[in-house]
């Protein structure tokens, strides 16, 4: 176990709270009206903590108090560490607060922005103090940030199974192509029929991918990808251009875009994930607040 550089840490510690606010005010009796406690207590705090370290830090001045050397020597080292820490407790307590506080919150590449901004926009009504810190990553990095405690809580798509999970919906996947491409005035389209089709894929690390390529292969082919990019608007951008076809989830956002039902069970899960760890106030509120209102979420994803 490391060890203190100074033996009587567990003793001073305590203490330099009184320490500071008198130094801070040059004066016992204001000191002691700062902190709440009787002048009596806040004399007794500084007479220990000078004891225990074996030297004067007070030295009186009229009605009030100077700092000696020693004493400005401890106030200039430990004043910022003090304000530090009651800035992290303010923070702290603002967390157990259901109407403060902060949440890190994050959701997938493939989540419409409509749902997510409606839903952050009629919370923030309800929840002004609320701070909320967005991330938007491809599932299994969302995932990731869950599981180390960067994110308090996020859509992910499909969810983890060693995460605690709260299914809000599902998302159909359908080919995309493009308006003038042979395929888009199909209403159902096998995936079968896709060999040989140019597509256009997220990076293997995506679900969609995953989708992709295992599809392909139960239909007997592998996809060719001449294009492969994380950004799905640049996605939906190139199958406009008719330079491939996509899986993508939802209708077409993209007036030069069709999206064709592809046969076959073509759903995946939408979760709302957390830590296994006790969420604080607020993260509670917004994990409320998203479960409430998760038809905004997947109405658009259908």
């Amino acid at each position: 176990m490391d060890k203190y550089l100074l033996p009587h840490v567990e003793i001073v510690a305590p203490l330099l709270a009184a320490f500071d606010a008198a130094a801070t005010e040059s004066h016992i009796t204001q000191a002691a009206d700062k902190l709440g406690v009787p002048q009596s207590s806040l004399s007794r705090r500084l007479k220990t903590l000078e004891k225990t370290l074996g030297i004067a830090l007070f030295q009186p001045v009229g009605r009030g108090v100077a700092l000696t050397s020693a004493g400005r020597e401890l106030f200039e080292r430990t004043h910022d560490a003090i304000r530090k820490l009651d800035d992290a407790i303010t923070v702290v307590r603002a967390d157990a607060d259901p109407s403060s506080g902060f949440v890190r919150f994050g959701f997938p590449l493939t989540l419409g922005p409509v749902g997510i901004t409606t839903i952050l926009a009629e919370f923030h009504k309800t929840a002004p103090r609320i701070r909320v810190h967005l991330v938007q990553a491809h599932g299994e990095a969302l995932a990731h940030m869950i599981r180390d405690g960067r994110l308090d809580i996020a859509v992910v798509i499909p969810p983890p199974a060693d995460l605690t999970v709260t299914v809000l919906g599902s998302q159909h996947i359908r080919l995309h192509v493009a308006r003038t491409n042979a395929l888009a005035g199909r209403s159902e389209v096998a995936v079968a029929e896709l060999e040989g089709e140019p597509f256009i894929a997220s990076p293997p690390s995506f679900h969609l991918r995953s989708l992709l390529d295992s599809w392909c292969t139960e239909a007997g082919f592998t996809p060719r990808v001449p294009f492969e990019i994380s950004e799905i608007d640049t996605i939906r951008a190139l199958v406009a251009h008719d330079l491939g076809v996509a899986l993508l989830p939802g209708e077409s956002e993209h007036s030069s875009v069709v999206a064709v039902r592809l046969s076959g069970s073509r759903d995946r899960d939408v979760g709302l994930v957390t830590g296994n760890h006790r969420p604080t106030a607020a993260v509670s509120r917004f994990t409320q607040h998203v479960v409430e209102h998760r038809d905004r979420i997947t109405a658009v994803q259908q």
